[in-house]
C-alpha cells in the first residue's frame, strides 16, 4: 500500500471515530423555525426538488466527498454513486490524487451513468500540477463539476503535507477560465470567510462550499495519525480552529444575492438542511453520515437519503412551506 492509499484508509477508520468530529457547535441548534400549527397543506404536495448546476436533484443535499484511492474506497464510492443515481442527487468523489498519480480508471460513472459528479483535486496539487490536473481529473469520471478543496491547516498538521501556498488563488483563476465546468471551491472543516470568498469571486469562482466548524475535525485525525508527541504538541492548540457554519451561510448569502452557496461542516440531518436553506444556501452537502451506510451497501445508503429528504420534508411542512422557495422566507423565532 502506498503513503497516499495508507493515509486514506487511516481516514476512514478515524472519521467513524465520534472523538474526531468538532467538540464546537456549527450554530445550527440556535437555528429555530416558528411551528406553524395551521400549515394548510397536504403533505403529499410538499416539493423538497431543486435545481443545481442546471440539473434536476430530488432535494438541495450532496454526498460530500470521502475517499479514494484505499482499500475500501472502490466499495464505498460504488455503494454511494448507486444510492446518488437512485436517488437523483449530486455526488462529489474524494480527493483524485491517488487515483490519477496510479493510472487506475475511476469506475464511478459506469455505477452512476445519469448522476451529477463532483471531481475533486486539492489547491495545492493544482497550483503544482496546473490546470491539466484538473482536466484529467474532470475527463476521468465525465465530472459535472470540479471541486478545488483549501485545506491549509490539514496540510500543517499532516506529516509532509503541502505548506507552500503561493500562487495558489491564480490556480483557481486559471482553472476557472480554462476548464469546460463549473469550479466550486470548498475549505474542509475550518470555513470560508467573507474576505476569502471575495477573493475567490473575483478569480471567477461562482460556487463556494463553505465547509466551516462543526463536522469532521480533520486537523484531529491528522494529529492522530502523527507518532512525534512535539508535532501533536503543537497542533493541539488547534483542534478547534475554524468558523461555524452556520455564521458562514448568512454572512455569504448577505455578500452575494448571486454566489452559490453549498453549506457543509456539521449537517447532520433533514432539519439541518432545512435551516441551512432557510439561511440563503442552495445546496447542502453531508459526507460522515454516509461513511458507515457506505461501509455497507448502496440500500443502506439510499436509506440514509430517504430520511434526510422526509425530514427535510416534515420541516417544510411545519413551516408551511410547500417548496424550497417559500422555505428561504419561513419565520424563524428571535429573527
Amino acid at each position: 500500500m502506498t503513503d497516499i492509499s495508507q493515509r486514506k484508509a487511516d481516514h476512514i477508520n478515524l472519521a467513524l471515530d465520534a472523538k474526531h468530529q468538532a467538540d464546537q457547535s456549527a450554530g445550527f441548534e440556535q437555528i429555530r423555525f416558528i411551528h406553524n400549527a395551521l400549515p394548510e397543506l397536504c403533505m403529499d404536495d410538499v416539493d423538497s426538488s431543486t435545481l443545481f448546476l442546471n440539473h434536476h436533484c430530488s432535494a438541495p443535499l450532496i454526498i460530500g466527498a470521502m475517499t479514494g484511492g484505499c482499500e475500501h474506497g472502490e466499495t464505498i464510492n460504488r455503494h454511494l454513486a448507486e444510492a446518488a443515481e437512485h436517488c437523483t442527487i449530486p455526488m462529489a468523489v474524494g480527493s483524485q490524487r491517488a487515483e490519477l498519480e496510479s493510472g487506475l480508471a475511476s469506475k464511478v460513472r459506469k455505477w452512476a451513468p445519469n448522476a451529477l459528479l463532483l471531481g475533486n483535486i486539492g489547491a495545492t496539487q493544482l497550483q503544482q500540477q496546473g490546470v491539466e490536473l484538473a482536466q484529467r481529473a474532470i475527463d476521468s469520471i465525465e465530472a459535472n463539476a470540479m471541486v478545488v478543496h483549501l485545506n491549509p491547516l490539514q496540510e500543517l498538521v499532516q506529516p509532509n503535507g503541502d505548506r507552500d501556498w503561493r500562487g495558489v488563488l491564480n490556480a483557481i483563476e486559471q482553472c476557472c477560465a480554462r476548464v469546460d465546468v463549473p469550479v466550486i471551491v470548498k475549505e474542509v472543516g475550518a470555513g470560508i470567510s467573507i474576505a476569502t470568498a471575495q477573493r475567490l469571486m473575483d478569480a471567477g469562482v461562482t460556487w463556494i462550499d463553505v465547509a466551516g466548524r462543526g463536522g469532521t475535525n480533520w486537523a484531529s485525525i491528522e494529529s492522530a495519525r502523527i507518532n512525534q508527541s512535539r508535532e501533536q504538541q503543537i497542533a493541539s492548540a488547534f483542534l478547534d480552529w475554524g468558523m461555524p457554519t452556520v455564521e458562514l451561510i448568512a454572512g455569504l448569502r448577505a455578500q452575494s444575492g448571486r454566489l452559490g452557496i453549498i453549506a457543509s461542516g456539521g449537517v447532520r440531518h433533514g432539519l439541518d438542511i432545512a435551516r441551512s436553506v432557510r439561511l440563503g444556501a442552495d445546496m447542502t452537502a453531508m459526507a460522515q453520515p454516509f461513511l458507515q451506510p457506505a461501509l455497507e451497501s448502496s440500500e443502506a445508503v439510499i436509506e440514509k437519503i430517504t430520511i434526510f429528504s422526509e425530514q427535510l420534508r416534515w420541516a417544510m411542512f411545519l413551516t408551511g412551506s410547500k417548496n424550497l422557495e417559500q422555505l428561504q422566507s419561513a419565520p424563524l423565532l428571535n429573527a
